[in-house]
């Protein structure tokens, strides 16, 4: 302050300096580009969510029929005995693993075949999993495991 009480170089209102209100014209362009970009990185979240979910869905659909081809290999008995208990353990593991919509689109059948006089089972899995995202498609698959049946001597 000068001797005369006057300030010589008066402050403006609302400059950044002074912390007062300060209007661009720009107003709320930041806004949107963060709403953009949010929900881009949510929807990137998703896709990567769905293809971790997926992949988890294979390793469960691979062990199923591993283990109901070996359960049917280990049932003694009849053809359709190795193939009903074949049928069970993929259901098992499939119910314990993989239930609800996921697993609605999982069909596992079983077979049992000959090599020669040894009994062979096969267990075969078509599935087909529905995306989250309409743009993303749909993922087929068929996992298929064999067992060989060793009887008793």
């Amino acid at each position: 302050m000068t001797s005369s009480g006057a300030d010589p170089t008066p402050e403006r209102v609302g400059s950044p300096d002074t912390g007062g209100p300060h209007r661009s014209r720009d107003g709320g362009f930041a806004t949107i580009q963060f709403v953009l970009a949010t929900g881009l990185a949510l929807l990137f979240l998703v896709l990567v969510a769905n293809i971790i979910v997926f992949q988890y869905g294979r390793g469960v659909v691979r062990a199923a029929t591993d283990e109901a081809a070996r359960a049917g290999s280990l049932a003694a008995g009849s053809d359709a005995e190795r193939v009903e208990a074949c049928g069970h353990r993929a259901d098992d593991v499939l119910d314990d693993l993989l239930s609800g919509p996921l697993g609605d689109g999982v069909a596992v059948s079983c077979s049992v075949e000959y090599s020669g006089p040894v009994p062979v089972v096969t267990a075969r899995a078509d599935v087909t999993f529905r995306s989250w995202i309409d743009p993303v498609p749909d993922w087929s698959f068929t996992a298929t495991a064999v067992a060989v049946s060793e009887e008793e001597p």
